[in-house]
């Protein structure tokens, strides 16, 4: 078994960094709220770090899954970072969504250093981490990635190697530009035909056996119906990811007309309250103004 590291253990680090253990590993962990990762290493008999440092100078491999661009930075290269411990030769793959430009220089300054990296973002929210049945798309050496394959497993099932550096990232972003896009066309067709007064499972029931069938809808509607907007994956956390899809659209001139909208949306439910719930909750920025809400027992 090999010596890993890990780093964040919010939502979905934790449940990640859980499965590295319990597949028999010598797992290294760092929180920014130091009493989780010692929780979690008392738990599952893995080694408290106080720094990104020290899990460095701990692991072969470490993941890291943290919330922004900046975070990714600050844990890597930091006075503290993982860059300080790590030996030469070592692996660091980011399973966080950052930008995709910024990611490529986080490589360029690891490899001068003799220290490979990937970006690897995963999707699958809360119900796929907690499963170990999340999709990773990997960028960068694919010789590297073949290395720490095994390493992913426990996490994850399908693995997509997307090519070099950052196209991980770029995978990443397209799939959860699709995703959101699909989730505003969910609500406003959900609020119109429920303000028309057709009950809203017999709505579902139609999407399902249609064109417009998804799996995103068919997962998150149930969650509406009851009211239940429990984050699995954040207003907050999709808002600043299709930030990172309007500037890397700026970068390669590409149009995004209804992402750049759904990103207003967004920001519209997290003016009115919602920045923590999960995305399915943007439904409540129409409801409001449409005056009725989506619902059924």
């Amino acid at each position: 078994m090999a010596k890993l590291g890990f780093l964040g253990l919010g939502i979905m680090g934790l449940p990640m960094a859980r499965h590295l253990m319990r597949a028999g590993h010598e797992v290294a962990v760092w929180s920014k709220t130091a009493a989780k990762a010692q929780q979690l290493a008392e738990a599952e008999k893995g080694v408290f770090c106080a720094t990104p440092r020290e899990v460095g100078a701990h692991a072969e491999c470490t993941f890291l899954c943290v919330g922004d661009t900046a975070m990714s930075q600050e844990v890597i290269l930091g006075a503290e970072g993982i860059v300080e411990g790590a030996k030469a030769g070592s692996v660091i793959v980011d399973a966080s969504t950052i930008s995709p430009s910024a990611s490529r220089e986080i490589g360029s300054q690891l490899a001068a250093k003799g220290i490979d990296f990937l970006d690897a973002p995963c999707t699958g929210s809360r119900p796929g981490a907690e499963s170990g049945n999340l999709t990773f798309m990997i960028g960068g050496d694919q010789a590297v990635f073949e290395k720490v394959r095994p390493y992913f497993e426990p996490m994850g099932k399908r693995l997509f190697y997307c090519g070099g550096p950052g196209m991980g990232l770029h995978a990443k972003l397209s799939q959860n530009l699709i995703l959101s896009n699909i989730l505003m066309a969910f609500n406003e067709g959900m609020v119109l035909a429920t303000k028309a007064g057709v009950e809203p499972k017999l709505m579902l029931d139609v999407l399902t056996n249609s064109a417009a069938k998804s799996g995103l809808i068919e997962f998150k509607a149930p969650y509406v119906f009851r009211r239940d907007f429990d984050a699995n994956f954040s207003v907050r956390w999709m808002h600043k990811d299709i930030g990172l899809m309007l500037d890397s659209a700026e970068e390669l001139q590409v149009p995004l007309p209804l992402t750049s909208l759904t990103r207003q949306m967004f920001q519209a439910a997290i003016s009115t309250g919602h920045a923590d719930e999960d995305i399915c909750s943007t439904i409540k920025v129409l409801e409001g103004l449409a005056g009725v809400e989506v619902k059924a027992e």
